[in-house]
């Protein structure tokens, strides 16, 4: 398949900046409302702290579920009609069910519209490919990297200014501004992007897409595919049991919003540093020996967050933790895209995408059973899950 025409300079640059604005916003408006799940499920009269973090990580795990489920479907019809009406059905969608959590009056409810949005989700992998297609294949990586540094960005705002909304108009506001937010992701792509070629509709002696089979024959890519789930399966456990935790050791009600959201704020912002420093950090440190690191200092800090330290500390093991994850996940999807043959790239990127699915979709579902039990026990589990993960790395590749 020959790639679309690069469009001039004025138009992906219009296109980056239409997609980047939109990943930002919707990221932003995600994260206002649902570290606090927890919180809202409290709200909605569940009481006992274990069956609410059971609640919390399956309505946080069934959207991706249902997303990576959904994928291969909606990847057909992005072929045949464009990446842009996929992400514009998908922030459309967004408006409506953020709009309809406001209103739900029981717990199962959350969780049916959270099932539903995994139908229509999934724009964040698709406004990367945006990118991707529309720029110049010398400004490819840039574009990208924008797109990557938003998506962690608006993850990094959004929780300290939900929590301020949670305090100010209440959790059943924050998702109407949450639903506002999407409304201006979608002005964005609606407006802004220009799809950068006619829709790759089925065409004769097209090439067949290269097959798993022949991508675990590349070395490590099957590492490089269990290394980003790992890293997500840790990354996200946080989200259904970090409110209550800190309700668990002594915070006060009131101020465990706010509190939480300024955890979730600076793991996320320093989670987009740890991008932006991967490749300084890449160039004078191989994979093998700069992802290792990377995960042993993750595992520290999970360790740290399990004993209960005060919120100072709490804080500064949280810099620790969202950098080294950063820095990690960035250093292997580039190992991975160098790994592989520029024309297997797009399929290599579609499998590391399912796995990050995949754990996207797991991770809030066993953090919240574990936490049903013991929510230190998730914090033990991550940290023992990077030490492992740093050992499986260091032992698999040589310093490249």
């Amino acid at each position: 398949m020959t790639a679309p025409a690069a469009l001039p300079a004025p138009h992906w640059r219009r296109n980056q900046a239409a997609v980047t604005g939109a990943a930002f916003i919707g990221f932003t408006g995600f994260t206002l409302v649902m570290p606090f799940l927890p919180l809202y499920f409290e709200q909605l009269g569940v009481r006992d702290p274990g069956t609410i973090a059971l609640w919390s990580g399956v309505s946080l795990g069934v959207t991706p579920a249902v997303t990576a489920a959904m994928a291969p479907a909606w990847a057909r019809i992005a072929d045949r009609f464009g990446h842009k009406l996929m992400v514009v059905r998908s922030l459309a969608s967004f408006v409506v069910i953020m709009s309809l959590m406001a209103y739900v009056t029981e717990a199962w409810q959350v969780f049916a519209l959270r099932a539903i949005q995994g139908l229509f989700a999934g724009y964040g992998p698709i406004a990367i490919t945006m990118a991707a297609e529309s720029a110049p294949p010398e400004h490819t990586a840039t574009a990208i990297g924008w797109v990557q540094t938003a998506q962690r960005l608006g993850p990094a705002l959004g929780p300290v200014i939900g929590g301020s909304l949670a305090q100010a108009v209440g959790l059943r506001g924050a998702f109407l501004v949450s639903a506002g937010f999407y409304v201006a992701a979608f002005l964005f792509v609606m407006v802004g992007f220009r799809e950068t070629g006619a829709p790759r509709r089925a065409a004769a002696g097209k090439p067949a897409p290269v097959s798993f089979a022949q991508l675990r024959r590349v070395p490590h890519f099957v590492l490089f595919m269990g290394t980003v789930f790992g890293l997500q399966l840790a990354d996200r456990s946080f989200g259904p049991i970090l409110p209550l935790y800190l309700l668990e050791i002594g915070i006060a009600s009131e101020r465990a919003p706010f509190l939480s959201g300024i955890l979730f704020t600076t793991t996320a912002g320093s989670a987009a540093l740890g991008n932006q420093a991967a490749a300084w950090l890449l160039a004078r440190r191989g994979v093998g020996g700069l992802v290792p690191v990377a995960c042993a200092i993750a595992s520290v800090g999970a360790l740290v967050f399990a004993s209960a330290a005060p919120i100072a500390v709490l804080v500064v093991m949280a810099i620790g933790f969202g950098f080294s994850m950063g820095v990690a996940m960035t250093v292997i999807y580039t190992a991975a895209t160098k790994a592989v043959a520029v024309p297997d790239r797009g399929a290599a990127f579609a499998w590391l995408s399912t796995a990050y699915l995949v754990a996207l979709a797991m991770s809030p579902v066993l953090a919240g059973a574990l936490g049903s039990l013991s929510m230190r026990a998730v914090f033990l589990a991550d940290a023992v899950g990077l030490g492992v993960l740093a050992w499986s790395v260091r032992r698999r590749m040589a310093p490249v």
